[in-house]
């Protein structure tokens, strides 16, 4: 009885082996998926949140023109000259400054 017992327990123990290497390999290929979607599910976030704070555009640069104190220059030489009268000008300054 002795001799078919070994051959038994040889078979068991290398079954058993054989089970705890598939279960690991199992749980590993587990935990690689979740890795991957943890990873994948980021970056989909950071993606979303990436036009959200890029910095808004510079202003445009001004057209290439008289500058603003040649331009106020201009409006004071012809409220000098009168062709521009003291509310015209003051009309055309704030314009120019913005105000």
């Amino acid at each position: 009885m002795f001799r078919r017992r070994r051959p038994l327990l040889r078979a068991a123990a290398v079954g058993g082996g054989a089970y705890l290497a598939g279960k690991h390999q199992a749980r590993a290929a587990d935990q690689r998926a979740a890795d991957e979607a943890y990873q994948d599910d980021r970056i989909s976030q950071l993606e979303q949140q990436a036009p959200q704070q890029q910095a808004p555009p510079p202003p445009a640069a001004p057209a290439a023109g008289p500058s603003m104190a040649d331009q106020l220059q201009q409006i004071a030489a012809l409220h000098q000259q009168g062709a521009l009268t003291d509310e015209e000008f003051a009309a055309a300054k704030s314009k120019l400054l913005g105000s």
